[in-house]
């Protein structure tokens, strides 16, 4: 069956021009000089694809752009006059499947019907086979889940696959972004072309116009031969710039002309050379706020984000939680070449259905990478996780989230005064200390009591104060009590005129220098009380009173304790 397409130009000789070219191609065309006329050749005929110019003298080729994408699955490639990349991209978000640029090159006519015609096929073998066409089934394998979120991910994707229009893909880390990429590439008509993924933040900034376009031997010092870029590697393929939030300003004007001219010049080269590519382009951080702040280019921005995919993060998809952990284990299981594939119980499953993933996907695979490797048998129970302990009462966990959110606050949690009055004092004092000493010893904590790398949260454990304070409301007649434990150092114990200090006003009585003052003094005399027990060690009595000797030393010398002090 021949192949048909409708031109549609006011210019005679430039459509007589790709007349010519797609019949030598084996297409048979049909041309219309207004909108009207083009209007009326679709009506009666049937084409394969549609090549249109904006500018036509009865309309705007956007009107009939919107008219095919939402009447149907037809091709149809745009033509722009040069500088008119705002009108090209205004096409491409209305469904245009590429454009081409005024003066017409031939070379680049040919590759984009080339292109079209790959396309038709792939949609011809779809229909065909509705229920197992090889893209399907691709989707399937590789974009695990079939959650509710994911069904208008998966048809957005098989879109944007036949199209040639720069997608940005936005989404937090670890949600997948290169994954996409990839499939995107894979279901398109460029799938027999090259997949050149880059990260941006990776390369040094003076290297960076060298790995992007190239160079040309004996062009700078070091360059001992000619070497191909990025954008020539990719020709015919696609180009996915991951994290290219973080390209210089420098390079993004370089990088803003090599994707609206589709040439780019090698360092030390007289000519530019033309490139074929797709742009896809991918970053954790938020691109519409750097523009605002100027760390960004706005015009590269546009020309980036014609078509914007954000992908969901795991919280949103938690459904798909035992799917994605058994295909994992699976990969897990072949990659370490395991005599039996590991397993997740049911009591481990519903356990990571329950755990809120800051990593999202990437978080899980290296969650079951350890707990396979701290399993001693195939199945994996709660206690290979690592997870931290969840609450089921609704209250727990909202006090939970609260000291989250108030991280820096937890390390003052650690201190239990011997007294009621002691202990509200510091409670209070919480709210008040935000030292950098403080955030320090708090991350420093983090990174060696959690096991798990993405999480924000400390899991704190009793300090000295606790195992050293005694429980008076437990009798100590048992002949037993002589074999407990003796604690490294004696419990703090107030003397009668430091005791009359730290008493607790009576509710008609406030503090005369006002609150601040007041648990400044209570402080200062619970510090002093732990360095006299300790004989001034102030190592020792930092881990007396469950905190770092970095932050005792920041308190004594805010609250004037001299170091030398003996009385």
């Amino acid at each position: 069956m021949t192949t048909s397409a409708l031109v549609v130009d006011d210019e005679v000789d430039l459509c007589r021009l790709m007349q010519i070219t797609l019949t030598k191609m084996g297409i048979k065309s049909d041309v219309a000089y207004t909108l009207a006329q083009a209007r009326s050749y679709w009506q009666d005929n049937t084409y394969d694809f549609c090549l249109t110019d904006l500018k036509l003298p009865d309309g705007s080729g956007l009107e009939l752009v919107k008219e095919i994408s939402n009447s149907s699955n037809t091709p149809i490639a745009v033509i722009t006059a040069h500088g008119s990349m705002d009108l090209a991209i205004e096409a491409l978000k209305l469904g245009a499947f590429d454009f081409v640029n005024k003066p017409l090159e031939l070379p680049r006519l040919r590759q984009l019907v080339e292109n079209a015609l790959k396309v038709i096929h792939q949609d011809n073998g779809a229909q065909a086979t509705p229920e197992s066409s090889p893209e399907q089934k691709m989707l399937d394998a590789r974009l695990i889940g079939d959650s509710a979120v994911m069904h208008p991910l998966k048809n957005t994707i098989l879109k944007l696959a036949r199209s040639q229009a720069p997608v940005f893909l936005s989404g937090a880390s670890g949600t997948g972004k290169e994954v996409v990429a990839r499939l995107i590439h894979d279901l398109s008509p460029r799938r027999d072309g090259s997949f050149v993924p880059v990260n941006c933040g990776a390369i040094p900034s003076e290297l960076m116009e060298s790995e992007f376009f190239g160079h040309k031997k004996g062009s700078f010092t070091g360059a001992v031969a000619d070497k191909q870029g990025l954008f020539q590697q990719a020709n015919g393929g696609t180009l996915f710039l991951d994290e290219v939030a973080d390209l210089p300003l420098a390079m993004q004007v370089k990088l803003l002309r090599a994707i609206q001219e589709k040439t780019v010049r090698a360092i030390g080269d007289t000519k530019e050379v033309p490139v074929d590519i797709r742009i896809l382009s991918a970053t954790h951080k938020d691109l519409s706020r750097l523009v605002q702040d100027g760390a960004f280019r706005q015009d590269l921005y546009y020309r980036i984000n014609v078509i914007e995919l954000k992908l969901p993060t795991l919280n949103d998809r938690r459904d798909d939680i035992p799917v994605l952990a058994e295909h994992f284990l699976a990969m897990i299981s072949a990659e370490w070449q395991l005599e039996i594939p590991p397993s997740l119980t049911r009591e481990a499953s519903e356990r990571l259905q329950r755990h809120d993933f800051a990593g999202n996907v990437r978080e899980l695979r290296n969650l079951l990478e350890r707990a396979v490797t701290l399993a001693e048998t195939s199945d994996i129970d709660i206690s290979h996780l690592g997870l931290p302990d969840v609450s089921h009462d609704k209250d727990t966990q909202a006090h939970s989230n609260a000291q989250q959110s108030n991280h820096y606050a937890n390390e003052q949690n650690q201190y239990q005064p011997t007294t009621q009055t002691m202990s509200k004092a510091i409670e209070n004092r919480e709210q008040t200390l935000q030292s950098d000493s403080e955030i320090t010893a708090v991350k420093h904590k983090q990174e060696t009591t959690n096991l798990h790398p993405y999480r924000t949260n400390t899991q704190h454990y009793p300090s000295m104060i606790q195992r050293s304070v005694p429980n008076n409301t437990e009798p100590s007649t048992s002949s037993s009590d002589t074999n407990e434990k003796v604690p490294l150092h004696r419990p703090i114990q107030p003397k009668e005129n430091e005791t009359t200090s730290l008493q607790e006003p009576l509710d008609s009585q406030l503090p005369a220098q006002g609150l601040e003052h007041y648990l400044q003094e209570q402080e200062k005399q619970l510090i002093i009380t732990a360095l006299k027990q300790t004989g001034w060690n102030k190592t020792q009595a930092a881990e007396l009173l469950g905190t770092t000797f970095r932050s005792l030393r920041y308190r004594m010398k805010k609250l004037e304790i001299a170091e030398d002090q003996s009385e």
